[in-house]
């Protein structure tokens, strides 16, 4: 079994900055309707989860409008070898009915036909981002930082939301994350407010950029220090 712990607010506020400079690092994109899959698990364990997840989506939609929006695709993988991708959806009330409709069930999890979706998505039409909300990894390392690695060629970061501290899925989401060019962060299940920012902040990224990122960052708590390092930093 392997060994799990929750992160103190200290480490999980140092998880946050580091995320959040991943971002800022992340490939720069134009303005415009950004479009962004939106993937989580939905194993048995993770039903707590998606059912916040459901509440914080509408924010996503909300923080892009004038930036020119935004379009989410709705994946999930669960029970024996399920996986399903939703259409594209521009607005909020559609996104939040296709969530509703998931009952989370048991099986192991399938992150590698999410990342080779996202590959394939984004050969149809570009892709900005793919975040991914999950707690284990049950398959091989190195096949999925082989994909996060053309993910990362192609300029399609993978930004993870890793609920709990296994340490094994902590290795390999670290390594998908920074072959990607995306970001890995924690977050604590009893502060859906800090995962509510951090995916609007993907999510405003996705759609206007760094430079909207950065006016993001100036009114909202969690992620105000992005202000100084996108202001240093040099891309």
């Amino acid at each position: 079994m392997s060994e799990k712990k929750t992160p103190t607010k200290s480490v999980a506020s140092k998880e946050v900055d580091q995320f959040l400079k991943a971002v800022a690092k992340a490939p720069q994109i134009k303005s415009g309707r950004g479009r962004l899959v939106f993937a989580m698990d939905a194993t048995a364990s993770r039903q707590p989860t998606w059912d916040r997840a459901c509440q914080l989506q509408g924010d996503m939609f909300t923080q892009t409008k004038g930036l020119g929006g935004l379009s989410i695709q709705l994946c999930f993988y669960r029970g024996y070898d399920e996986f399903r991708a939703s259409p594209w959806h521009d607005s909020t009330d559609r996104m939040l009915k296709a969530m509703l409709a998931v009952k989370c069930l048991g099986g192991h999890t399938q992150i590698q036909r999410v990342l080779k979706h996202a590959l394939s998505e984004h050969q149809k039409q570009s892709v900005q981002a793919l975040v991914f909300v999950g707690d284990c990894i049950e398959e091989s390392i190195d096949d999925l930082c082989q994909l996060a690695g053309k993910l990362g060629i192609c300029g399609v970061p993978v930004f993870i939301f890793q609920e709990g501290n296994d340490i094994s899925a902590l290795r390999g989401f670290k390594q998908i994350a920074r072959l990607s060019h995306g970001a890995h962060c924690h977050f604590d299940s009893s502060s859906p407010q800090e995962l509510g920012e951090l995916l609007s902040a993907v999510a405003v990224y996705a759609s206007g950029g760094l430079k909207a990122l950065n006016h993001y960052a100036s009114q909202s708590p969690s992620v105000k220090q992005l202000s100084h390092q996108l202001g240093t930093q040099k891309f």
